[in-house]
This record gives C-alpha cells, structure tokens and sequence, in this order.
C-alpha cells in the first residue's frame, strides 16, 4: 500500500486524483480535508499524527464518516520526502497478516502482535486488516 505524503497545504493541488491513502504532516483546516476529498475522489483513508488529529473538526469527522473516508492516526517514521513522496507498507506486512490469519487468531490479535512485531500504530493496521482484498 502506497501512503502519500503531503506535507504542507501547497502540495494539495499537486496531488493525483488516483490516491488512496494520504498521511498530512501539517495540522490541516477543514478547507485543507474537504479540497482534498473533492481532489481525490478514490480516497479511502487520511492518515494524521496524534498530536494534529485531536485538533480536527467535529464537522470535518462527520464528514470524511459520510464520504467512507476512514480517519487514521499514525506517523510516517523514518520517511524521506525529499527523496520519495510516498511511504510504502511492504507486501510482507500483509503476508504476516495472512498468516496469522491462517494460525486462526482474530482481527483483534492480529492488531496487537502486528504493532508490537512492527512498532506501527494500531489504528493503520486495523485500517489495513478491514480493507485487505
């Protein structure tokens, strides 16, 4: 999965229309979540730090909520902008996921040893473990 990553209001207009996911790296405005849903209309999830997603709107919420858009909190650890724009979450985190599928655990579990085994945050995790194909 493709994480882009958008670090100030001025890359919204230089974003595609193709993108799923997007991790914020500034504190974004309401204005700043509705340009881009109207921007991206196949995004699924907007991924905002901890200390910026307590500041989002109760309306903004509601919003992304009708849309389907899930609100995920979580960093981009160790992510380069100046050398690539997008994080990546490798294939072999959905292989694990897979196979602890296979060993029987649940959804709940899976969440837990996942954020201990990749020091990932819980909420991009369940996002992934309810949207895997």
């Amino acid at each position: 999965m493709k994480i882009r990553v958008v670090s100030s209001k001025e890359e919204i207009s230089n974003i595609t229309d193709k993108e799923e996911m997007i991790h914020l790296s500034f504190r974004p405005s309401n204005t700043d979540i509705f340009t881009l849903i109207k921007k991206c209309p196949e995004l699924k999830a907007l991924h905002v730090p901890s200390s910026y997603i307590k500041t989002i709107s109760r309306s903004a919420r509601m919003f992304l909520e009708m849309q389907g858009i899930a609100l995920v909190e979580g960093d981009v650890w160790g992510h380069r902008k100046d050398i690539n724009e997008y994080s990546e979450v490798s294939e072999s985190v959905y292989e694990s996921m897979d196979r602890y599928r296979e060993e029987g655990l649940s959804d709940k579990e899976i969440e837990e040893k996942m954020a201990m085994e990749l020091n990932m945050g819980s909420d991009l995790i369940r996002f992934m473990i309810k949207n895997r194909k």
